[in-house]
């Protein structure tokens, strides 16, 4: 009798705590915070310090609309479905690099507008005074917006490179967003062509078709190799698995998807990593020759290391 006694007094001490929390109030529900994502990821590839800026990201309706213009709706959504991927909407990224070479803070594309990226920069631990130089991949919009801050130029102390090509064009062809944020800053741009270099360790490869004088960007330092690929690919489905699918915003679809098929060949023959302006953040990943395509294959610890 004795031990049932002790076997029921340790049950009602082990009680006793629910007990007691259950006479207590109840507290409120944690409030929802919502979804959260990085602004920022950086690494070294080799002496250089690289930095990809998230700046902007948005959701998208329709993307068949805008990728695969030339694909079926039924191989859309095969393509889609394999890849868990909705197609009543998509998530666009925008992912401007800061290379820090060690004598030049080096920045490449400036997002849609000067809020944004300064913004991104800010998040990064960066003034946009510390900037040295701006290389622009390309005109589009998304691209140049952050050049000019209210007719100011946004990097008060920077210089600027573009292609010649590129440039070229939208000097005989210009949008509004080009005479208000590149024509000011003619007198401090430099151009280059492919094979040019940019800046130490930086040099420009021809990726034409997206716009005319579209440009990608080769970093090399200390035998690490990565490639800053602009718009060449804009979406790692249906751009990188299927280059020939055209892309509303391809200006030459057919010399778009050729550049496409060169340069993320090079890249997974070279088994380099590279950042997509329109990757999903962090926007850099590795790729491999698939099929008629390539498997994109995001970066986790490589860079790491």
């Amino acid at each position: 009798m004795k031990d049932l006694t002790r076997r029921q007094s340790i049950t009602l001490s082990l009680a006793a705590p629910a007990i007691a929390l259950a006479a207590a109030p109840v507290s409120a529900k944690a409030p929802i915070q919502g979804p959260s994502a990085a602004l920022y990821q950086r690494f070294m590839l080799g002496d250089l310090e690289v930095t990809a800026l998230l700046s902007n990201n948005r959701t998208v309706e329709k993307p068949h609309e805008i990728f695969g213009l030339n694909a079926s709706d039924e191989d859309f959504a095969a393509v889609s479905a394999q890849a868990f991927l909705p197609t009543d909407k998509a998530q666009f990224f925008f992912t401007p690099t800061l290379v820090n070479t060690g004598s030049e803070l080096v920045l490449f594309d400036t997002s849609t507008d000067p809020g944004s990226i300064t913004a991104a920069l800010a998040a990064a631990g960066y003034a946009p005074d510390q900037i040295d130089k701006v290389v622009l991949t390309h005109m589009h919009p998304d691209h140049i917006g952050g050049l000019m801050t209210e007719g100011k130029p946004t990097f008060a102390n920077a210089t600027y490179v573009t292609g010649a090509t590129e440039h070229n064009f939208w000097s005989a062809n210009p949008s509004d967003q080009f005479t208000a944020n590149v024509v000011p800053l003619n007198d401090r741009i430099a151009f280059l062509d492919d094979g040019g270099t940019a800046a130490p360790g930086i040099v420009a490869m021809e990726a034409f078709g997206h716009t005319p004088g579209h440009m990608a960007f080769v970093l090399d330092s200390g035998g690490k190799v990565m490639a800053i690929t602009g718009d060449t690919a804009n979406h790692y489905v249906w751009s990188l698995a299927y280059p020939d699918w055209e892309v509303k915003f391809d200006a030459d679809k057919a010399n778009a998807a050729a550049s496409r098929r060169r340069v993320f060949g090079k890249i997974a023959a070279d088994r380099i990593p590279f950042i997509g302006y329109h990757m999903p953040f962090p926007s850099i990943g590795y790729v491999e020759a698939q099929g008629d395509g390539f498997r994109y294959v995001p970066a986790s610890y490589q860079l790491m290391l």
